[in-house]
């Protein structure tokens, strides 16, 4: 079985990580990346396949995560936490 492809965008550390821990309890997922930034999202996702699932925040450091997904449309499904 394949597992589903996941990415974190959020800037704060200490969130990141406990969604980070949270997603490791479930063996069907795979973490591929931890994002911190609007241009860091804008970078992976213009030179990197799109995960099948993202949890993102929507107020990051340099902008609103909406940003990214403005710029480099994406077909994945999108949790805002």
């Amino acid at each position: 079985m394949e597992k589903i492809k996941v990415i974190i965008i959020e800037d704060e550390k200490p969130a990141a990580r406990k969604l980070e821990r949270l997603l490791s309890l479930f063996a069907d997922l795979e973490l591929v990346a931890v994002i911190n930034s609007v241009e860091e999202g804008v970078d992976f996702f213009e030179n990197n396949p799109h995960p099948d699932l993202i949890f993102s925040d929507i107020v990051l450091g340099d902008g609103l995560s909406f940003d990214i997904f403005e710029k480099v449309p994406t077909k994945s499904f999108i949790i805002y936490t």
